[in-house]
């Protein structure tokens, strides 16, 4: 998978053509992916919500129609749509059950492994829980790193995408329960295929040059 062309070939789409779906098997796909995507101490600090029902989809564009109207297209004309939640707090509960799942997993090869790893993963919780003070942001990392690994899976799919920041977290975590369960919401992802009317689909992508972006040591 030539990888360089599909970080080429994405963009932001601006509008979707709403007659068009996403097969299935594609959608189950890339949701496993993203079920696998990477995270610090494999602490996998998040929750994924897909909307691909149209009163899903109105169901989230309740975050965007007053301050941030111009994102409810995207969001209510895509063939699918998945909001990131990041929890609010570590849990006793979550750091038990990743290990179990572990352990299930055969990840460990003897209980002194499984000792190690769970004493790995706490000494980074607490790490940033009370030494640098930044937990939830910490948390909030580990799920855009699940949010590139869909961003590139949409692209090797073949899929349109659209990364939103701009909606209200706080009325969508009221429309969807998410604190009461632990969450919050912490970026959109709209998915499908581009409209003709999207403008942004003929531009040429701009970054800067190489010279300023890296430096070798």
């Amino acid at each position: 998978m030539d990888t360089v062309s599909l970080a080429k070939r994405r963009y932001t789409t601006k509008a979707y053509d709403a007659s068009r779906r996403i097969p299935q098997a594609t959608v189950d796909a890339l949701l496993e992916q993203l079920r696998h995507s990477p995270s610090s101490v494999n602490s996998q600090p998040w929750h994924f919500i897909v909307a691909d029902t149209a009163e899903g989809k109105a169901r989230l564009a309740k975050s965007t129609a007053e301050r941030f109207a111009y994102n409810s297209p995207k969001i209510l004309d895509a063939s699918h749509v998945i909001v990131f939640c990041t929890r609010t707090e570590m849990t006793e509960a979550h750091l038990n059950a990743l290990l179990e799942q572990e352990a299930a997993d055969g990840r460990f090869r003897d209980e002194q492994a499984r000792a190690a790893q769970n004493q790995s993963r706490r000494h980074y919780v607490d790490l940033h829980r009370f030494d640098q003070k930044d937990l939830q942001h910490w948390m909030e990392k580990q799920t855009y790193l699940a949010f590139g690994t869909a961003m590139l899976g949409a692209a090797a799919h073949g899929l349109d995408a659209t990364p939103i920041e701009g909606f209200d977290s706080k009325i969508l975590d009221a429309e969807l329960g998410l604190r009461e369960r632990g969450f919050t919401s912490v970026v959109i992802l709209s998915l499908g295929y581009r409209s003709e009317t999207d403008f942004n689909a003929g531009l040429n992508k701009s970054r800067l040059p190489a010279s300023q972006v890296f430096t070798f040591l």
